[in-house]
C-alpha cells in the first residue's frame, strides 16, 4: 500500500520494519504504529529507530512497506524516530536482498548492510540541498524547452567482435558469457587490458541510451583500467565509484549519487552489484572466477549469484566477461542460459609450453627457468619489459632440512620457518622467533635449505643473471600498478602484475607445478585463469612461456580454448556430484548438534526431495567442532535452504540450561553456509 493511501486510513498507519540485528530469529518484518508526528517522513526505505520489548532497548532498521491499521486491531508499539527522511533502501534492492538471503539460508539485513553504507549527516544534507537545486533547474529547463525525444534501443559496436554478437548483446535482457580479447590496448597515455575497453564500450553505449550500468570488478587495479577506458570514450562524468578503498563518507556520497534517479555507470567491487541505480540496463561482471568476487561475510553470496538474481528481477542485460571462464559459467553456457560471445577473428596469443618440447625430460628443461625461457627473456629485454609470474611472495616462504627435506618448524611455537628478506636469519612466520641453534626434529640435522622460492629470491637470481637490467618486484607488500616501456624484469605474484606501457615483450609463467599442487576443487580453473590474465598483459605477438606444465592445460593455452578445460572439469564434477553440478551446504557445530540437525532435515524434506540429496561426513573442524556436507540438486535448493534456515533459527532460540554451578551454559551454535566451493581447504 502506498504511503499516501495509508495516511488516509482512520486507524493509523503500520510501518513494517526490517531490524538491523545479527540474530537469525529476527530476520522478518515487525509491525510498528507510525505516530502522527512522523507520518510525513515515514516512507518505505527510510532509516528508523524502534523499541524492543525487553529492558527498554531500541534497534535500528528500515521501513520496508506501509499498511493501514484498522481501528480495533492489535495494540502496536510506535516508531521512536525516523533517523533520516531519505529513502536509501530502494524496493528493488530490498527484493534482491530478501531473495538472495532466502537462497543462501541467511539474513536479509546482512545483505542490506553490504548494499547501504553507514549514514553521514553532513554528506546527506549536502546531497539533499544539491538535489533541491537540481530539481529547480530542471523545472526551469522543462518550461523553456520542448520535450526530449524518446531514446531508441542501443546499437552496439564493440572493437574486435562480430556484428551478430553485438546485436545479441544489445537485445533487451540478453545474458552472455563474453571471452575477452587477450592483449593490451593503448588509450591515449594509458595502457589497459583490451577487456577494459570492451567493458567500457558496452557500458558507454547502454548509458547513452538513457539506462544505468553496473560494472563489477575484483580489485582497484581493474577498476582503474575501466575508468580510464570510460574516460577515453567520453563518459567519465557518468562514472560513480563504489569500492572498499573509499573513505566511508566518500562512499556514502557516491551511494547517494547513484540513488538520485539519473542514469549512471557504477564501477566498483563485488558489493557494487547492489547499487540503487534506476533504469538498470546492463550488468557487466569482469573475471567472476576471481576469489575476490566471493563475499567473505555471511550469508556468503557470490557476486555471480547476486548478478544473476538481479538480472532476473530487473530484466536488464548481463555479461560475464573473462579470459578464462569458470565452471559455473560453463554450466550456464551448456544449459543455453548464457550465450557465448567470442572475438572475431579469434585472437590467439603466442604460448610456448616448455613441458611439451621434444626433450621435456632433459635436466635443463626440468629447471625452474629452462634455457629456452632464458633465451626468450634475453631477446625480449632488448625491446622492453618482461613479466615473470611466480607463485609465492616474500623471499623464501618455506624452509626445509637440507638432510631429510622435512619442513622446518619453530622450536618455540611449531610454526613454519621462513626468510623474509635477503640476508636475514630464518625466523618463524607465526611468532617471529629467530631460529637460533635450530635442529631438525626428524633427523637432527642443523642445516636449512630453501624449499620454496618467493618473488624476492627470484628477483635476486634474475638480477645476477641479467646484470645491469632493472628488476621490479610487485607482490602483496610491494604494490606496483604500472611500469614504463623501458627494458626491465618485472617479478610479480599472481594477481599483482603491473600493466606495462605497450604490453610486455615476453611473459614467463613460473612455478606452474607448485600452483597446481594446491588442495582445492578449483585449482585447475584458477591456474588457467591466473596464467590467462598474465598472458593478456603481453604485447601483440609477444612470446609467453609456460614452464613445467603440459597436458590439457598447456593445450588449452596454446589453442586459447580455455572453455574446453572448463567443460571437462564440469563433466568430472557431474560424475562426482560436486559444485557446480550440484549445490551444497556445509553444516558446522558440535557433534550432537550437527547430527540432530541432519536428522531433523531428513524429517522436514519430502521423500522425493531426499532422493535428490545426500550427505558427507561429519569430519573434524576447528575448536572441537565437526562439519558435514549436504549435497542437493538445484531443483530442491529452495526447500533445502528454507529448512536449513529454520534449523539455524531453532538452534539460536534454544533455551539455555543451568549448569551444576548455578551458571548458564550457552546453547550450542549451528553454522550453515551454502555454495562453498572450497570444501577441500
Amino acid at each position: 500500500m502506498t504511503g499516501e493511501v495509508a495516511r488516509d486510513v482512520a486507524g493509523g498507519v503500520i510501518a513494517r520494519v526490517m531490524l538491523e540485528s545479527p540474530l537469525p530469529q529476527l530476520d522478518r518484518l515487525f509491525d510498528y504504529l507510525v505516530p502522527p508526528a512522523l507520518l510525513a517522513d515515514a516512507k518505505p526505505g527510510v532509516r528508523v529507530k524502534v523499541p524492543l520489548r525487553s529492558a527498554g532497548r531500541t534497534a535500528r532498521g528500515y521501513i520496508i512497506e506501509l499498511a493501514p491499521h484498522e481501528p480495533g486491531e492489535r495494540t502496536l508499539s510506535e516508531l521512536d524516530e525516523v533517523v533520516s527522511p531519505l529513502p536509501v533502501l530502494t524496493p528493488e534492492v530490498w527484493a534482491l536482498a530478501r531473495r538472495l538471503a532466502d537462497r543462501a539460508a541467511g539474513s536479509a539485513c546482512d545483505i542490506v548492510r553490504l548494499a547501504v553504507p553507514p549514514r553521514f549527516v553532513r554528506v546527506e544534507k549536502a546531497f539533499v540541498a544539491e538535489e533541491a537545486q537540481r530539481a529547480d533547474s530542471a523545472e526551469s529547463a522543462r518550461a523553456s524547452q520542448a520535450p526530449p525525444e524518446a531514446a531508441g534501443p542501443p546499437v552496439f559496436a564493440l572493437t574486435g567482435y562480430s556484428e551478430s554478437d553485438c546485436r545479441h548483446l544489445a537485445e533487451p535482457g540478453a545474458r552472455s558469457a563474453v571471452d575477452a580479447i587477450a592483449t593490451v590496448t593503448q588509450l591515449g597515455e594509458h595502457t589497459v587490458g583490451h577487456w577494459a575497453l570492451t567493458a567500457a564500450e558496452l557500458a558507454a553505449q547502454v548509458h547513452r541510451g538513457g539506462e544505468s550500468v553496473i560494472v563489477a570488478v575484483p580489485d582497484h587495479r581493474d577498476q582503474t583500467m575501466v575508468e580510464q577506458a570510460l574516460e577515453h570514450l567520453g563518459v567519465g562524468d557518468a562514472v560513480v565509484r563504489l569500492d572498499a578503498r573509499q573513505a566511508r563518507n566518500e562512499r556514502y556520497a557516491h551511494f547517494l549519487t547513484a540513488l538520485d534517479g539519473r542514469p549512471h555507470i557504477v564501477v566498483g567491487n563485488r558489493s557494487s552489484v547492489y547499487a540503487p541505480v534506476s533504469t538498470l540496463g546492463q550488468i557487466i561482471v569482469w573475471d567472476e572466477g576471481d576469489a575476490l568476487q566471493s563475499e567473505p561475510l555471511a550469508p556468503y553470496v557470490h557476486l555471480r549469484d547476486a548478478a544473476l538474481v538481479r538480472q532476473e528481477q530487473s530484466g536488464c542485460r548481463l555479461a560475464f566477461l573473462s579470459h578464462s571462464r569458470s565452471t559455473e559459467i560453463e554450466r550456464l553456457v551448456e544449459l543455453a542460459f548464457l550465450h557465448p560471445v567470442f572475438p572475431a577473428p579469434r585472437y590467439l596469443p603466442k604460448v610456448v609450453p616448455t613441458a611439451e618440447q621434444d626433450d621435456a625430460d632433459a635436466p635443463q628443461n626440468a629447471a625452474r627457468i629452462p634455457p629456452a625461457a632464458w633465451a626468450l627473456a634475453r631477446e625480449a629485454l632488448q625491446h622492453g619489459p618482461v613479466l615473470v609470474q611466480v607463485a609465492r611472495p616474500g623471499y623464501a616462504p618455506v624452509l626445509a632440512c637440507q638432510s631429510c627435506s622435512t619442513p622446518a618448524s619453530c622450536s618455540v611455537c611449531g610454526g613454519p620457518l621462513h626468510v623474509a628478506r635477503a640476508g636475514e636469519r630464518p625466523s618463524c612466520a607465526l611468532c617471529g622467533a629467530i631460529a637460533v641453534n635450530w635442529s631438525c626434529s626428524h633427523c637432527h640435522g642443523t642445516r636449512l635449505r630453501f624449499a620454496s622460492v618467493g618473488a624476492g629470491r627470484t628477483a635476486d637470481e634474475l638480477g645476477r643473471a641479467f646484470p645491469g637490467v632493472r628488476v621490479v618486484v610487485s607482490d602483496g607488500s610491494r604494490e606496483v600498478l604500472s611500469v614504463d616501456d623501458r627494458p626491465a624484469l618485472i617479478v610479480a605474484t599472481r594477481g599483482a602484475e603491473p600493466v606495462a606501457k605497450g604490453g610486455y615483450r615476453a611473459v614467463l609463467l613460473l612455478d606452474g607445478p607448485r600452483m597446481l599442487a594446491r588442495e582445492s576443487l578449483r585449482v585447475a580453473e584458477d591456474c588457467l585463469r591466473w596464467w590467462s590474465n598474465a598472458i593478456a598483459l603481453s604485447a601483440p605477438r609477444a612470446a609467453n612461456v609456460l614452464v613445467g606444465v603440459g597436458g590439457e592445460l598447456a593445450k588449452a593455452l596454446v589453442t586459447w580454448q580455455q572453455e574446453l578445460v572448463a567443460g571437462a572439469e564440469l563433466a568430472d564434477r557431474r560424475r562426482l556430484r560436486f559444485p557446480p553440478a550440484v549445490r551444497l551446504a556445509t553444516v558446522t557445530g558440535a557433534p550432537d548438534t550437527v547430527a540432530d540437525a541432519l536428522a531433523e532435515l531428513k524429517r522436514l524434506v519430502t521423500p522425493e526431495e531426499w532422493a535428490k540429496m545426500d550427505t558427507l561426513g561429519p569430519v573434524p573442524a576447528d575448536d572441537g567442532l565437526v562439519r558435514s556436507i549436504v549435497r542437493f540438486d538445484y531443483a530442491v535448493g529452495g526447500a533445502v535452504a528454507r529448512h536449513l534456515r529454520a534449523l539455524v533459527v531453532k538452534n539460536a532460540t534454544t533455551r539455555r540450561r543451568k549448569t551444576g554451578s548455578g551458571g548458564f551454559r550457552p546453547a550450542p551454535t549451528l553454522r550453515v553456509r551454502l555454495d562453498d566451493s572450497e570444501i577441500m581447504e
